[in-house]
Parts: C-alpha cells; structure tokens; sequence
C-alpha cells in the first residue's frame, strides 16, 4: 500500500493533478504510514538528481488548524529547484489547489538535535530568519483530509519565495513580525508571527525532536520553513501576491 500511494502521489504531481483521499480509500492509515510514503517519494526525487535544502513545517498556527481541521504540525521536504527568489514570476499550471501561506524562514548555522531541544536551543542554532511566502501544491482532494493525507502529499508543500532581508533571532523581535499579504493590491490575510506556537522558531524545536523519533538530526545550512500565521489565500494564473513585513521587507511574486 505505501509503496503504491508515494507513485500514485508521484504520477499526480506529474500530471499536476489531484488524487481521492488516502483515507477514504485506506481509513486504518497511520501517521507512520504516511511519513513512510512521503519518504518512499523523496528517496526517489533524491535518486532522481534532486537535492534536499531543508524542510516545512506546516499546520503550527492556530489559523491553519482552524482552516484544515487538523490539530498537531506536521512536516514535509524541500528541493532545491522549488525555492525562488522575490519579484519571480511562477507558472502557475506546476501546482494543484495553489494557495499562498505567509511565513518565516530559518537557516540553520549549526546541527539540531533533540529529543529535548527548547526554543532557547533553536534560537542558538539559527543562523539567520527571512520572510517567506509558501505556495501550496495539495494531491489529495482537500474536503475531508487528515493529517495522515497531508503528510503523505508532503505536507502540501509546493514551492516558496523567499525575501532579501536576513535578520538573526538577537537582532529582532521574531513574534511581533508582522505579515500584511495582498493579491492584486487588495489586502486578504493579516497576522503575526507569535500565531505559530506562540514563537515562529518552536516549530524548529518540534522538528528537531520529531527528527530524534526517526533517529535523524537538522544539519547545518538547512532551511526550515516555520509555518504560516496566515490562513492560506487562494491564488489564480496572472495574480500579483505581495506581502509586507514591515522591517523584514516585502516579497512579491506573480503567477503566470
């Protein structure tokens, strides 16, 4: 079954399409399970000639889990080729279920490792915070799903678009970042970065224990996507996304 879903996964982000959800079909489905298809699909995208930059962390805010229905975070992978820099334009018809999730982003200037890592050991191990936009790339029909469903599909993580501004956690108050994101010059969500656990960078902390349950560490240079304390924001093909940071910047992209 697990081996089965990861191509069925793999064969819908190809086609840029949406599967029935894994749930429905497979209800006695566990977390383990899906983290086990998520990392069939990522050894293959590896093999494949893909390199891994660092990692999600998605469902942190209280926004997201109100907007999902699902209740714990939970994580997924980054490549290489998915990360753009502000003001790219993105095409569009690469993604399935597009939404835009406002966050920060963490590079790592040294390991972390749990089982007991705290948000003081996070902080100590960031080298440096930048804001973010991420870009939802959902496989599995959204009405219904599970955290066991997200997981598997990578934590519906599609692409992210990272600013210019890289501020280190003793240089800015990280919780008080604000995040103003507007599509086409209307303003859609707003929210602070407190709204995920309270400090964006405990996430990095959960990951860093979630990581020693699977006998695995976060390595220096990775970058950690912390979650978004916006509710995600539907986008279409020839809409112009920005969002204000206030002192981090602003990041834009387009989607073509």
């Amino acid at each position: 079954m697990i081996e089965r879903i990861a191509d069925e996964l793999a064969e819908a982000d190809r086609r840029h399409g949406v599967v029935p959800r894994i749930t429905a079909r497979y209800p006695n489905a566990t977390i383990e399970d899906s983290y086990a298809i998520q990392g069939i699909w990522r050894d293959k995208n590896l093999a494949a000639g893909r390199t891994l930059v660092g990692r999600k962390i998605g469902l942190t805010s209280k926004a997201m889990q109100q907007a999902t229905g699902i209740t714990e975070p939970d994580y997924g992978v980054m490549f290489d080729d998915t990360v753009y820099p502000s003001g790219s334009e993105i095409r569009f018809d690469d993604f399935s279920n597009v939404r835009i999730e406002v966050e920060l982003a963490f590079v790592l200037k040294e390991p972390l490792e749990g089982p007991d890592c705290t948000l003081e050991d996070a902080l100590a191990a960031i080298d440096y915070a930048v804001p973010a936009l991420e870009v939802l790339n959902s496989h599995i029909e959204l009405e219904g799903r599970t955290i066991v469903d997200t997981i598997s599909d990578n934590a519906a993580y599609g692409a992210m678009v990272l600013g210019d501004v890289r501020m280190r956690p003793d240089e800015i108050d990280l919780r008080w970042v604000p995040g103003v994101l507007s599509r086409n010059g209307e303003i859609e969500e707003t929210g602070v970065a407190a709204g995920v656990l309270g400090h964006p960078a405990t996430g990095v902390a959960w990951l860093a224990n979630k990581f020693h349950q699977h006998g695995a560490r976060l390595e220096a240079g990775e970058i950690i996507l912390a979650g978004s304390f916006t509710r995600p924001m539907w986008v279409h093909k020839g809409d112009e996304v920005r969002c204000d940071y206030r002192e981090m910047g602003v990041v834009t992209c387009r989607f073509v």
